[in-house]
């Protein structure tokens, strides 16, 4: 084939090899690209105009020499189309036979393959069956000859023949070696089905999850190995049903009094409920093993007839809630009473509240339907305890709106403070209602300051936002033990939340009273004004006094240091109410400054046209204002900055009450300064 492909040999200085040509990745531009590198390109056109030409001479000396081929070719390819029509037919049908042939001859292989591989298989579970078999045959062996060794010293206690010869001990370390060599070679094979340990009490307390694998043990006994008497007895095999013994059910006469019994003498410690959290856990494991069981019965009858069962109610009676939830209630009434003190601590770090009593209330809720607490049977226990531990809440807010604000910091107001009030706290006796009681004689309120008052407020406000929360907590609980008046429960959380609510104005007076007190006890300093400007001589004024920022300054504290604690409206209509406290006190001081400067003004005047004298003319020696309009254009300059700051801190003095009245008060005593003549 290459000889017929080869070609004709061109003269030794072309400047390219002529088997380039035929390379089946020739490839033009490369061709001229690496001819470029050696030689011009009219060095290159030359040469392949020359090999063009010797390649056209080979080509028609080699028609010349097969001219007669080359003419009798149409001749001879006449009826070849024919031909291969008749071919086409057989040749079709012998690859038809051919390949009937390989697919009975690929399916004969993968039969053989298959007969194989399942032979090996079954060699090999072989094998693991007399494994197994060896290995219950040597348990077995090993225990027979402890057995009547233990007999024999039964017999020979009176002698001094040695407990186990030398003879008994080869017998053992023969059988259990072979029973060592089986093990390890089916490894992996579930050999504790054969040879398993007995479930003991101390089993299921020593392993963490020995009481759940007990219940697994369990529930696999009953397809496994009481399917037969289940199918017997119950009909599935007998083809007649008068054959079934009516009112019989093996699962529920037999099989649960035998769990049942076994429980309650081998595991007792299962049923103490002194350790709240294990005892939890025991029974909502128990009682779901109970509704797997439920599930095998097979019916609605097998279930109901289970559950009507002496040893179902023995055992469900066994379990002594009310003791767990006696522990619990002590649990979260004794943390939450700790918490409610007088010692109003800060809340832990990363705690949405900010006071540690609010903060425990929030927990003690969580917790009482939590799934480390909850338990369906004691649904509407944990329900009254969460509406007594609201309402402890509303009495406790009740408690600290009435106590003293001290002028102490936060950090000495904290000092332990005997709790003196008993009758509020929560029943320790889970079973009593929580009544109002008579209060014992009253012991001095510790006092509480302005800070924790706010973070009160602030937290009173918070958990009233949450209480919806509480309902999207509780709803799935209840709805899972088949409760469906959920409106019932929202209508007890929003009454919770009313009388929550109800200790809101309380708080708000007690808050804009506090700032009103602090910022008036600068405000009145406005009656030291006359004193500053009487026979002083001093300039005239030109800015506010310096007690007018000094009074500013609570409202100031309360914008910037409870921004992010407070929402905003409560800020603004905290600072809208102490304002116009504030304001109307301090309009009544203005009014009594102006009243007392003008009836001083005017008793000078009358003493001035008795003596007919001006030594006793207020006017100051500069001959400039006198003191008088001096006092008055102070009081105005006070009064335009006080509302000023106002404005600031984003209110309308339109809205502060008594404001308006104070602004045209001064006004007019402004007016009046600035008019009279010097």
């Amino acid at each position: 084939m290459e000889a017929r492909m080869s070609l004709p040999r061109g003269p030794e200085n072309l400047c390219f090899d002529k088997d380039e040509f035929m390379k089946a990745d020739f490839d033009v531009d490369h061709f001229v690209s690496d001819c470029r590198k050696r030689v011009q390109l009219e060095e290159l056109r030359e040469d392949l105009e020359l090999y063009y030409k010797l390649l056209k001479t080979a080509m028609v000396e080699l028609i010349n020499k097969d001219y007669a081929d080359f003419v009798n070719l149409s001749t001879n390819l006449v009826g070849m189309d024919k031909a291969l029509n008749q071919l086409s037919v057989p040749l079709g049908q012998l690859k038809e036979e051919v390949m009937s042939l390989k697919s009975c001859v690929s399916e004969g292989i993968q039969a053989v393959d298959d007969r194989m591989t399942k032979q090996e298989d079954i060699r090999r579970k072989k094998m693991c069956v007399l494994r197994l078999i060896h290995v219950i045959q040597s348990v077995e062996k090993i225990e027979k000859i402890l057995h009547s060794q233990g007999t024999k010293e039964l017999s020979s206690l009176e002698g001094n023949s040695p407990l186990l010869t030398g003879q008994v001990l080869e017998r053992i370390a023969t059988e259990f070696n072979q029973l060592q060599f089986h093990a390890v070679q089916s490894k992996g094979m579930p050999l504790l089905d054969k040879v398993r340990p007995v479930i003991v009490e101390q089993y299921v307390q020593s392993h963490p999850n020995g009481l759940q694998a007990m219940y697994n043990r369990l529930l696999e006994f009953v397809p496994h190995h009481c399917r037969l008497l289940r199918e017997v007895t119950g009909g599935a095999i007998s083809s007649e049903k008068a054959d079934i013994v009516p009112g019989y059910d093996f699962l529920v006469n037999s099989v649960w009094p035998e769990i049942v019994r076994g429980l309650e003498e081998q595991l007792p410690s299962l049923f103490n409920p002194g350790n709240p959290d294990v005892f939890h856990e025991k029974y909502t494991t128990s009682m779901d093993f109970v509704r797997k069981f439920e599930r095998q019965c097979g019916s609605q009858a097998s279930v109901k007839r289970l559950r009507a069962h002496p040893s179902y109610h023995s055992f469900n009676n066994k379990w002594n809630l009310p003791v767990y939830f006696q522990i619990r209630f002590r649990e979260v009434a004794g943390t939450l009473e700790e918490a409610l003190s007088d010692t109003l601590e800060e809340a832990p770090a990363g705690s949405s509240f900010c006071l540690l009593a609010t903060h425990m209330v929030w927990t003690s809720l969580l917790k009482c339907w939590s799934d480390q607490m909850f338990l369906p049977l004691l649904a509407h226990r944990l329900w009254k305890l969460s509406l007594q531990i609201l309402a402890r809440y509303s009495v406790f807010i009740g408690e600290v709106s009435a106590r003293p604000i001290s002028s102490e910091n936060t950090k000495e107001s904290k000092k332990p403070v005997p709790v003196g009030r008993k009758e509020s706290s929560l029943s320790i006796n889970p079973s009593e209602d929580q009544g109002n009681g008579s209060s014992p004689e009253s012991l001095p309120l510790s006092s509480i300051s302005s800070t924790q008052l706010i973070y009160v407020a602030a937290d009173l406000d918070k958990l009233q936002d949450r209480i919806p929360d509480i309902l999207d907590m509780i709803k799935p609980k209840l709805e899972m033990i088949g409760f469906k008046n959920i409106s019932c429960i929202a209508g007890a959380l929003e009454d919770s939340k009313t009388s929550l609510s109800a200790c809101v104005p309380t708080l708000n007076n007690r808050i804009i009273q506090d700032l009103t007190e602090s910022s008036f006890a600068y405000l009145k300093s406005a009656l030291e004004v006359p004193r500053l400007y009487r026979r002083t001589n001093k300039e005239v004024p030109t800015k506010a006094s310096p007690y007018v920022d000094s009074a500013l300054k609570p409202f100031h504290r309360l914008q910037n240091d409870y921004r992010d604690t407070l929402k905003q409206p409560m800020i603004h209509q905290w600072l809208e109410g102490a304002l116009s406290e504030s304001t109307q006190k301090y309009y009544e001081t203005v009014s009594d400054v102006l009243s007392s400067v003008k009836k001083m003004e005017e008793s000078l005047k009358r003493l001035k046209q008795a003596r007919r004298t001006t030594t006793s003319n207020p006017v100051g020696t500069n001959g400039g204002m006198s003191d008088d309009n001096k006092i008055r254009l102070q009081l105005a300059l006070d009064v335009e900055y006080f509302g000023e700051q106002v404005q600031k801190m984003g209110l309308e003095t339109s809205s502060i009450k008594s404001f308006s009245a104070l602004a045209e008060l001064v006004l007019t005593a402004k007016d009046q300064a600035t008019m009279e003549p010097s």
